[in-house]
């Protein structure tokens, strides 16, 4: 099958710091609180800002009544495109009053000036019964609705009603994205050719067969998120970024972590910690040097740059050649909505609920970012899914954002509490393997990158990650589109491009107007950065593994399988 063409802000791919909000439902989280009376309160405060927005509403409505008003949807607004809301005469007063009654609240919710933490919870709230209340979603008014209930004779409400039922009895609640069966792990995603040559509780290695009659001497091992699969980084074939730098004549590695079941609640970061380095150790030996390439993604990149700091702190720091991280917040001041979502008491109370089932469940991670970006990942596919009654399209990026696994308790309260306290920016306030966290130590060449329309990631926290990191040579790099696709980002995209240049400035946007611009996708500048640090080129490897390392089974291996 095709490889995605999934816009970003139709990913709901989790959160590299886990929110604390991710473990209680959706209904408590847009109750009232003191968000809401903050709201309230400073809207009374401004009664002559309220009474002309009522006004500038009144006198819409009025103009729409009398078919005076001339209020469109956005060029990009997809929700209102069937040619009813435009040649009906009472769906186009719907569709405008609608939408004179949204800007109304936006505008309310902008006059109100409260501080980011409560603008950023009252606009996950007022954003989400907006969408809510669109008419699009109405299947009494829908006319996608209808069309498709006279198409199909009435099976469409039949079939609407029976994926209704299956999404709302399991977990995530939210209209599925993608069937079930749509692609096949090691199938039609993850097929890049290779073998596990390591297997320990935590995590199985895998390797990849060279495609090149010479490799670099100094290989690549890929830290992957501890939410969802590996996969992402070997999606498609022509999409797949192992695929793409194994054709570069990189030896890589990547490790694919078990998903964990209660039973392994106490792993927390020195348990991952203690396995990125027992992935290098066969890494070297395999491949007979004394360094790697470490390129780290989201929370993955967390782990590995604390684990880079425990090697610097004891040493080791060369034993890391080039530390790349993709979309990753190392420095959680306003990271946006998940940090609005962090205080003391809720993040206590998060830590108590994983602690009793064992683990955080990633179908309560999948469900909160859904709700994150309700037109694209809730209501596009209710309206698909239950108002025509139609199966979702089968995108392979969605096949693997709703293939999600399971956080330990114990990783899940130290990612909580180091974000809620943003540790990782203050040397020494947490440990890695028993040793003091202090990035700055990290000298290694660092090339750390972010995507410019991240929700989940802001790139103005990975830049500032970067300059957490005390590399003498840190380049950032800046590309188009969001958490995911910014990762999934192969050659030839006409509409993709990057910016890069050093972490030399204290404010992101100084950089971005400083910074230079280049067409197309970072994979080729990224392998150009690694060439240069990778050594010699040497024959590639006639076979998988090595000594104390034989092949165990091809790729993708077996933890990637389990549910």
């Amino acid at each position: 099958m095709a490889a995605s063409t999934t816009k970003p802000d139709e990913l709901a791919a989790p959160l590299d710091l886990l929110l604390t909000s991710a473990t209680r439902p959706f209904g408590r989280r847009m109750m009232p609180n003191t968000s809401w009376a903050r709201f309230g309160a400073n809207l009374a405060k401004q009664p002559g800002a309220v009474s002309s927005r009522a006004g500038t509403l009144a006198r819409e409505l009025g103009s729409i009544v009398v078919g005076r008003s001339h209020r469109a949807p956005a060029r990009a607004d997809k929700r209102f495109s069937d040619p009813a809301w435009q040649g009906n005469p009472l769906l186009h007063r719907i569709m405008q009053t609608y939408l004179a009654t949204a800007e109304t609240a936006e505008g309310l919710l902008a006059d109100a000036g409260l501080d980011w933490r409560d603008d950023d919870k009252m606009r996950f709230v007022v954003s989400n019964l907006v969408e809510f209340l669109a008419p699009s979603n109405n299947p009494l008014i829908s006319p996608l609705g209808w069309k498709a209930l006279i198409d199909t004779g009435g099976l469409s409400a039949v079939r609407g009603a029976r994926a209704f039922t299956r999404d709302i009895l399991s977990k995530p609640r939210v209209p599925a994205m993608v069937e079930p069966d749509a692609f096949a792990v090691g199938e039609t995603v993850a097929t890049t050719k290779g073998a596990v040559v390591a297997q320990t509780s935590v995590f199985e290695l895998i390797q990849y067969a060279p495609q090149t009659p010479t490799v670099h001497t100094v290989p690549l091992l890929i830290v992957p998120p501890v939410i969802n699969k590996y996969y992402i980084i070997d999606i498609a074939p022509g999409h797949s970024m192992i695929e793409y730098f194994v054709a570069q004549g990189q030896q890589v590695f990547t490790i694919s972590w078990r998903n964990p079941q209660a039973r392994h609640r106490d792993w927390g970061f020195d348990a991952y910690g203690a396995a990125i380095i027992e992935a290098m150790d066969a890494v070297q030996k395999i491949a007979g040097t004394d360094s790697t390439h470490l390129l780290a993604t989201c929370s993955g990149g967390i782990l590995a740059a604390m684990t880079a700091a425990h090697l610097a702190e004891i040493g080791d720091a060369d034993r890391i050649a080039g530390l790349a991280l993709a979309v990753t917040v190392l420095d959680q001041t306003r990271a946006g909505f998940a940090s609005a979502m962090m205080s003391e008491r809720a993040a206590q109370a998060a830590i108590r609920t994983s602690a009793k089932k064992g683990y955080l469940d990633g179908r309560a991670m999948a469900e909160m970012f859904a709700w994150l970006r309700p037109t694209d990942l809730v209501w596009r596919y209710w309206v698909n899914n239950y108002v025509q009654g139609r199966p979702p399209a089968p995108f392979d990026v969605l096949f693997w954002n709703a293939d999600t696994t399971r956080m330990t308790a114990a990783l899940h309260r130290d990612m909580v509490l180091t974000g809620l306290n943003n540790s990782l920016t203050i040397p020494g306030a947490v440990s890695m393997l028993d040793t003091p966290v202090d990035l700055s130590k990290i000298t290694t060449d660092a090339y750390v990158i972010g995507g410019v329309a991240d929700h989940i990631s802001p790139w103005q926290a990975t830049y500032r990650s970067a300059r957490l990191m005390g590399s003498k040579d840190n380049r950032y790099v800046l590309s188009t589109s969001g958490h995911i696709a910014a990762l999934v980002n192969p050659p030839g995209n006409p509409k993709a491009s990057y910016r890069t240049g050093p972490v030399d400035v204290d404010d992101p946007q100084a950089w971005l107007e400083s910074a230079q611009k280049f067409p197309d996708s970072w994979w080729p500048d990224y392998a150009r950065w690694l060439s240069e640090r990778s050594g010699p080129e040497i024959d590639a490897p006639k076979t998988l593994g090595g000594e104390g390392f034989p092949p165990l089974g091809p790729a993708p291996g077996s933890y990637v399988l389990e549910k």
